[in-house]
């Protein structure tokens, strides 16, 4: 192969010039927008979050979540400048890019809905971490709402994983939403002087603590007094429960101090016949 000549090799590099040049511009726009939209989509995500974190009682879940999409809704349109800069026509890739899309939406439209209701119910809430539902015939308390489930822990102890797409979409129970109203008693105790006071009133409170409706706070309390008859204290325990309880509680409470107290007293001792 014969040498080319230097004339020849100019005219080439002539010709290659405009095309080089075009191209180097191209690339060099291409970095740039690169890097403007990478340093965008940041500043956006940031923005987003901090916009939403002044919107009291906004989920901490949530805000991470618009301002992921934000980020790559931005890094979207910044790969899309950068193919446009180099030639390719965008607009087929975004038809193919919506039908691949739908594709992906109507195969996966069970998993998007529950993403659009852990969505609604992180933004309306209709109950919290703590709350004791119930939501199709499932009832437990609230451990862990995420975009997707519903983890509830029924009174037994069991896990139950609830799709958030069964939670909104029917009627929810929320037994904790709207406070208890409480309700203050009292139940009297009739013993004699001469008993050992303080075991008695050791076992008023133990039989009050155990009892399921009494609560603890405020916690029961115990007042001695004097009667009528000779001879007799009377112990007075107060209590409080929730809900019209008060009857059902005391009566509950003398039979279990009652019971408690009999077992506590020594039988009396036989004696022989004369």
């Amino acid at each position: 192969m014969s040498d080319l000549n230097p004339n020849d090799l100019l005219a080439r590099f002539q010709l290659l010039l405009p095309l080089i040049v075009s191209n180097g511009l191209n690339l060099v726009g291409a970095v740039v927008i690169l890097l403007v939209g990478l340093w965008l989509s940041g500043r956006c995500h940031m923005l987003v979050v901090r916009a939403l974190s002044r919107a009291p009682h906004f989920d901490e879940m949530l805000k991470s979540f618009f301002g992921s999409l934000m980020r790559y809704l931005v890094l979207t349109v910044t790969v899309l400048a950068v193919l446009s800069q180099f030639g390719i026509q965008t607009t087929s890739l975004i038809a193919v890019l919506g039908a691949a899309g739908l594709a992906v939406g109507l195969a996966l439209q069970g998993t998007l809905s529950n993403l659009a209701a852990g969505v609604m119910l992180l933004i309306f809430r209709p109950f919290r971490i703590g709350h004791k539902v119930q939501v199709g015939g499932i009832t437990g308390t609230v451990r862990e709402l995420s975009l997707f489930w519903t983890e509830l822990v029924s009174d037994d102890k069991v896990q139950i994983i609830v799709p958030n797409g069964g939670v909104w979409g029917q009627p929810l129970r929320n037994y904790s939403y709207y406070p208890v109203t409480t309700h203050a008693g009292e139940a009297r105790f009739r013993v004699p002087e001469t008993a050992d006071l303080s075991a008695i009133i050791q076992t008023i409170l133990g039989a009050a603590t155990a009892h399921p409706k009494v609560l603890t706070d405020p916690a029961p309390g115990i007042l001695v007094d004097r009667t009528t008859a000779d001879n007799l204290l009377e112990v007075v325990l107060s209590f409080t429960v929730a809900g019209d309880e008060v009857v059902r509680t005391r009566s509950d409470l003398y039979r279990t101090v009652h019971d408690a107290l009999a077992v506590a007293k020594p039988a009396p001792a036989a004696t022989d016949g004369v």
